[in-house]
């Protein structure tokens, strides 16, 4: 019986998908999704998903920021800006910016209003909160990540010190695509990126596929170590995977995408070193 598993992230008004069979890695695919209900209900039938896209959304929002969004930056130190702070629902749902960064205020202590770029993924977020609430039962399938939190737990909890944009934007992207190897994800599915899919989007997607096998083993941790949930029963966490023994130091990625294991991590996948 096969295995899938799956992960997505928003592109350009959809989502960049990437599926993997456990059981068979040599059989895998990547698309752009025109929904989240597409994937979940595609012949595949993954049996977990990882999704970049806050999930749980408290009416009230204390101290700056979901506890999930706080424990993730918390983590990121000096990336940090890539988590956006969620405001509370009602500001999710608001008709504008203006509308939202208003409501925002007046239901988070102290008062904060969502960057412009938080705002920007409101609609996804807005798509995956209709979708839990219609059909609850999807939960124990559909989980939230943060690519960047799974791409520095894949680098051993460290920095990673690259962007995927700007001038260093080739760097940036075949050290995720290393870490991506590192952690066993095959190298074909690595290159397989759909067409109309951004690099970069590609792979959040397999950031969240990582993850999403980690959640399906029992080994991915839970930010904040306590979930609550949301009026509507959502939890409020963000997984990451588990950061892999022996992982491989920046210096050990080669730009070309693959990773340079140490003896210990190619033992610990049981390898020969």
């Amino acid at each position: 019986m096969a295995r899938w598993i799956a992960g997505l992230d928003g592109c350009r008004g959809a989502w960049a998908g990437a599926l993997l069979d456990l059981d068979d890695p040599d059989r895998h695919r990547c698309a752009l999704f025109p929904d989240v209900v597409a994937l979940l209900d595609a012949p595949e039938q993954p049996l977990v998903v990882g999704i970049d896209v806050p999930i749980g959304l408290p009416d009230r929002i204390l101290g700056g920021g979901r506890p999930a969004d706080l424990a993730a930056r918390a983590k990121l130190g000096p990336a940090r800006s890539s988590v956006f702070p969620m405001p509370p629902r009602a500001a999710i749902y608001a008709a504008d910016y203006e509308a939202a960064k208003a409501v925002s205020r007046a239901a988070s202590d102290p008062p904060f209003a969502p960057s412009i770029q938080g705002y920007n993924i409101f609609r996804y977020v807005r798509a995956v909160d209709m979708l839990l609430r219609a059909r609850p039962e999807l939960c124990s399938r559909v989980h939230e990540v943060h690519p960047e939190v799974a791409f520095h737990a894949l680098n051993g909890g460290r920095p990673l010190g690259l962007p995927k944009k700007g001038p260093r934007a080739r760097e940036g992207l075949d050290l995720r695509r290393g870490l991506l190897a590192a952690a066993g994800l095959p190298r074909a599915l690595i290159e397989a990126r759909a067409k109309g899919v951004p690099a970069d989007d590609h792979l959040d997607a397999l950031a969240a596929l990582a993850v999403a096998r980690d959640i399906l083993a029992g080994q991915a941790v839970p930010m904040p170590d306590a979930t609550e949930r949301d009026a509507y029963g959502l939890p409020v966490v963000i997984w990451a995977p588990a950061e892999p023994k022996g992982a491989p130091a920046i210096g050990d990625i080669d730009f070309g995408g693959e990773a340079v294991l140490s003896d210990a991590s190619a033992l610990s996948r049981g390898q020969e070193p």
